[in-house]
């Protein structure tokens, strides 16, 4: 049956295109894709001017693009698609600590360090001890977790964002936990900071009137043997940006009230449990 291309079936058009021998995946995403796509320039009439705006957007996205910045991956952070694919391919039991965005700073060859060192290793900012416990869904704790951290520094910057500046490993660090499913270690207080906006992402969030800050956080990444990894942040409760955050990646399980402690040295306490989820 031949379908020829109209206004009104132009999806199906398209979609007839695709032969039976491809990919069943590929083929869903694809239809699906299309189907919507040609739905959103209907429902808003787009011009012609206005389609080729949104290329020159996409061309200019993708020239910015570097072996340090990936300005597709902060498009898909400041739509909120980066939250959605994290929250659908990481649904847990009720009680399991939540995920939340990845981010672009991790570095994957992290120094493993003892428990109660201090990872700020240019000495700035107001330190803060960050402890708890990694747990099951039980309450009972896992031996042998690793707790991979990494934040900015004061000036709201990652060591790997200032190579000649900050210190290698600047605010890193993997812990292993014992017995008794502890973790500690020291490092500062985070800070607000904005993504990178002198981009085409940034001239998009300034048409929206939106800001382009990222609220104070601490990044972690959780995991154990038999465990689902847990990829998420500790947020800094009473930042200016907590419900505001550029990229959606606040969830309240994950707004932490920093505390001050009675030590002039580590003027700040954080503590968090994380709860992990056998793995699927």
């Amino acid at each position: 049956m031949k379908v020829y291309f109209t206004e009104e079936g132009s999806a199906e058009a398209v979609n007839a295109r695709i032969l039976p021998e491809a990919d069943p995946r590929l083929r869903r995403v694809m239809e699906s894709l299309v189907k919507h796509l040609h739905a959103f320039v209907k429902d808003v009439e787009l011009t012609e001017s206005e389609w080729e705006y949104a290329i020159d957007f996409l061309t200019r996205t993708g020239q910015i693009c570097s072996d340090s910045r990936q300005e597709f991956i902060l498009l898909s952070d400041a739509l909120g698609v980066s939250m959605l694919v994290d929250a659908i391919n990481h649904r847990r039991p009720s009680g399991a600590t939540e995920n939340t965005v990845f981010g672009p700073f991790h570095v994957a060859d992290a120094p493993e360090r003892a428990m109660g060192d201090t990872i700020s290793l240019d000495g700035k900012g107001e330190l803060c001890l960050y402890s708890g416990r990694v747990v099951d869904l039980q309450g009972q704790p896992i031996a042998g977790a690793f707790v991979d951290v990494w934040s900015d520094n004061d000036e709201g910057f990652y060591d790997v964002q200032q190579p000649d500046i900050q210190p290698p490993m600047n605010n890193r660090g993997i812990f292993r936990t014992g017995e008794d499913g502890r973790y500690s270690f020291r490092s500062i207080k985070p800070v607000s900071y904005p993504i990178p906006d002198d981009g085409p992402v940034g001239k998009m969030l300034a048409g929206l009137g939106r800001h382009p800050y990222r609220p104070a956080h601490m990044h972690f990444l959780v995991g154990a043997m038999g465990y689902d990894k847990v990829t998420t942040h500790i947020f800094v409760a009473g930042d200016p940006y907590i419900a505001s955050d550029a990229v959606f990646g606040v969830k309240e399980s994950l707004i932490v009230d920093y505390q001050h402690s009675q030590n002039p040295d580590c003027p700040w306490n954080a503590d968090f449990d994380f709860v992990l989820s056998p793995k699927s």
